[in-house]
C-alpha cells in the first residue's frame, strides 16, 4: 500500500490539526458492488493494560478478512500503545498498532473493499475518528463499529431483526443504530472514510452472521484475544 501515513501523532494538539483536515475532506464517496471482501481489526491489550492505560503498553492487533461472512485469512500483529487513551484522540494509542496489522493483513490476503474498525468515524468532535483515520491512511474505504456513540446520540431502534435508527451529532447525520436480531442489543456504525451511514449500514448489514458483531470484526477480536492468552500462558 502506497499510503500508510497517519500524520503527526506526537502530541495532541498536532493529532488535532490532522483531524480538522481530514473532517473537512470530502473525498468521493464509495458504493459497493458484487459480493463484499471486508476487513476487521481489533486490539487487546495485556491484561492489567486495559482502560486508559500509557504509553508502551503491551497489545496484540488481530485483523481478519472475510468474503461476506465467509472467512478468508487473518494474521496477528504484536504492538505498543503509542499513548494512553483520550477521548477523541485514540489515533495516538492504536493507529500505528492497527495500520502495521491491516498491511500485514493485505500483504498476505489482499486488500479488501472495505474495512471494519472498533472505533468510530464522523462521529467524533473533529468529524475523523480512528476509523475515518485509518481508512484515509490506507486508502481504503472504512466503517466503524461500537458499543455505543462517542458524542452522537439517537434512540435505539425497535426490537426487530435488522433494525436501523440514525445516530445524530450537531444536526448531522454521522451514523446509525443497527439492531441485527430481535433481543439482541444494537451496535453504532459509523460512516468512515469514503462511507456514508447509509453505505456503512448496508456493510454491517452484509457481513454480519449469527453474532451480533459483524463478522470480520469478531474473527479479528478472537484471534487477538486467543494471542493474548497464549502470550500469557509462557510469561
Amino acid at each position: 500500500m502506497a499510503r500508510a501515513a497517519l500524520g503527526d501523532l506526537s502530541s495532541i494538539e498536532a493529532i488535532a490539526v490532522e483531524q480538522a483536515r481530514l473532517g473537512s475532506l470530502d473525498p468521493s464517496p464509495w458504493r459497493p458492488v458484487g459480493r463484499l471482501t471486508a476487513a476487521g481489526v481489533f486490539v487487546a491489550f495485556a491484561r492489567g493494560q486495559e482502560g486508559p492505560g500509557r504509553a508502551g503498553d503491551e497489545g496484540f492487533v488481530g485483523a481478519a478478512l472475510t468474503r461476506e461472512t465467509n472467512p478468508l485469512g487473518e494474521v496477528v500483529v504484536p504492538g505498543r500503545a503509542g499513548g494512553a487513551y483520550r477521548p477523541g484522540y485514540l489515533v495516538q494509542r492504536e493507529g500505528a498498532m492497527i495500520v502495521s496489522a491491516l498491511l500485514a493483513l493485505f500483504e498476505a490476503h489482499g486488500v479488501p473493499d472495505v474495512m471494519l474498525v472498533d472505533a468510530t468515524g464522523r462521529d467524533h468532535p473533529r468529524r475523523a475518528g480512528l476509523a475515518l483515520h485509518v481508512g484515509a491512511a490506507l486508502g481504503v474505504p472504512s466503517v466503524g463499529v461500537t458499543h455505543r456513540p462517542l458524542h452522537a446520540g439517537g434512540p435505539e431502534p425497535v426490537d426487530e431483526d435488522g433494525a436501523v435508527s440514525d445516530l445524530w451529532l450537531d444536526g448531522e447525520l454521522v451514523g446509525c443504530w443497527y439492531r441485527a436480531q430481535r433481543g439482541v442489543r444494537p451496535v453504532a456504525v459509523h460512516a468512515g472514510w469514503q462511507t456514508d451511514p447509509a453505505t456503512a449500514t448496508y456493510v454491517v448489514r452484509t457481513v454480519t452472521g449469527s453474532a451480533r458483531t459483524p463478522e470480520p470484526l469478531r474473527l479479528a477480536r478472537c484471534a487477538a484475544r486467543t494471542a493474548r492468552a497464549e502470550a500469557a500462558a509462557r510469561a
